[in-house]
């Protein structure tokens, strides 16, 4: 199994592009299942939030783009919703997720001061210092993290678990920052109504618990989408799923490509293996011995290839 780079995540916004698959992501994790985000109120909404921050003399340029987002429009209002996909834990993404958010609002407060800038009306002190007319509001920002590794999450999840120990009385003023988490091998909890998103997250999930042959039992005599096979690829690093998704047209029966799932499982656990004797201090060639395996395909792995 080769790992493709994950530099590239086009597969996982392309995948959550699609409006049903959006709305039902929000409405299982946000909602509990509930069909509050409606597929067909949603709009494309600009990606990009980068932005100018400035404090009197100073000022900093940001440039954000956010993975996937969309707009439901309520008549003369709207609210935001974000996609953020990872596919390693990242150890500031409380931190990050504040930034997007922030930089989202910032962006139309920008947009605001635009528009009061070319009002000619009447303005308070007040108004004139912040820009703003007093009656003038911000719209909603709400953001779900979609964690694809099969590690564990460890890291933090709001503002508060990046900050140094506090005493008790600043503790509970501080001002915290959630931010909504969602682990492919954790998303059993989860009740997805959308077959495409709840497909892709069942087969992941089973085959980073090494529940291949329940996979198999399930979807062996299924006919999946090449996008989907090569959704369910990107998240398994299975370059054979993603090799049959890319270059199918048709839909693909699943039991050929589960073989090679169940192939790259057992080819995971020897790499994960090897690793851990490797990093135990014992050589090739007794590492070979334990595990049954070439101990030329032993040094290969060793040497990352």
């Amino acid at each position: 199994m080769r790992r493709e780079s994950t530099k590239v995540d086009v597969r996982l916004k392309d995948f959550w592009r699609d409006n049903n698959r959006f709305a039902d992501l929000f409405n299982a994790v946000l909602f509990e299942g509930q069909e509050i985000l409606k597929p067909d109120a949603l709009e494309e909404a600009d990606t990009d939030v980068s932005g100018i921050i400035q404090l009197k003399q100073y000022q900093e340029s940001l440039v954000r783009a956010r993975d996937v987002v969309k707009k439901t429009a309520y008549g003369a209002d709207f609210v935001i919703w974000g996609i953020e996909n990872q596919q390693h834990i990242h150890y500031a993404s409380p931190l990050r997720t504040l930034l997007y958010d922030g930089m989202g609002y910032l962006k139309e407060y920008n947009e605001i001061t635009r528009q009061r800038k070319e009002d000619s009306g009447p303005k308070t002190k007040d108004e004139f210092l912040s820009k703003m007319r007093k009656e003038d509001r911000l719209h909603p920002i709400f953001s779900i993290t979609v964690y694809y590794g099969e590690k564990e999450w460890d890291g933090p999840l709001c503002l508060k678990d990046m900050i140094v120990d506090m005493p008790e009385p600043m503790a509970r003023l501080f001002s915290d920052y959630k931010m909504n988490l969602v682990q492919v091998r954790d998303s059993g909890k989860y009740t997805f109504n959308n077959e495409d998103v709840k497909t892709v997250f069942d087969i992941s999930r089973k085959f980073f618990e090494g529940n291949v042959n329940e996979v198999k039992e399930t979807y062996k005599d299924k006919e999946l989408q090449p996008e989907i096979v090569a959704v369910i690829g990107k998240i398994t690093e299975s370059s054979f799923l993603m090799q049959k998704g890319k270059r199918g047209r048709r839909s693909i029966n699943m039991c050929t490509a589960l073989e090679q799932l169940e192939n790259d499982a057992v080819e995971r656990r020897d790499r994960e293996l090897i690793m851990k004797w490797s990093a135990a201090g014992y050589g090739a060639s007794e590492i070979a011995n334990l595990l049954g395996l070439p101990e030329e395909k032993v040094r290969k792995v060793q040497a990352g290839k």
